[in-house]
């Protein structure tokens, strides 16, 4: 059953709001893949914070025409589910993890900062390691020279101790 004028309008607005706060689009055919594991992928987008969902091209098209997503509208062709985040990689990287494990997924597009992406593209922006583990890895660099200064205070004072005695 189709859509009415109300739901049409409803779905640009929702898709709009969407794309007004979003770094990244990846888009990604879908045909052939089962109920039960579409749900495993809606339910890792949840997880990393992506917007995902199966969406007419048309209304797409209209929701991201005058956003800097606008050139990826040529792109927007067939049967596609859209990934839509405010992070960067986020929406890239769900769908490029899901694909490793599942041949049906065909990666088609995206748009990042304001550049169409090619399926290579998307791939290679998934590769980049998510912001959570940029900090951690940041974090790690900085506890380092802190806990082997510490180490070697603990050795120096246990060195005093013992010629002390």
């Amino acid at each position: 059953m189709g859509l009415n004028l109300e739901d049409k309008k409803a779905v640009v607005a929702e898709v709009s709001a969407q794309v007004a706060t979003a770094q990244t689009i990846a888009v990604a055919e879908y045909r052939g893949i089962e109920v039960s594991d579409l749900t495993v992928l809606r339910k890792k987008a949840r997880e990393s914070g992506v917007y995902l969902r199966v969406l007419k091209n048309t209304l797409v098209r209209r929701a991201v025409a005058e956003t800097p997503f606008a050139e990826l509208s040529s792109q927007l062709v067939g049967p596609l589910i859209y990934s839509i985040s405010t992070d960067p990689v986020a929406a890239a990287k769900v769908l490029n993890d899901f694909a490793k494990t599942n041949d049906k997924l065909i990666i088609k597009a995206g748009s990042y900062s304001g550049k169409v992406l090619d399926k290579a593209g998307v791939q290679a922006l998934a590769s980049i390691p998510s912001r959570e583990e940029l900090l951690a890895k940041l974090l790690g660099i900085m506890q380092a020279p802190v806990s082997g200064f510490a180490c070697a205070l603990a050795a120096l004072a246990k060195q005093r101790e013992e010629a002390a005695a």
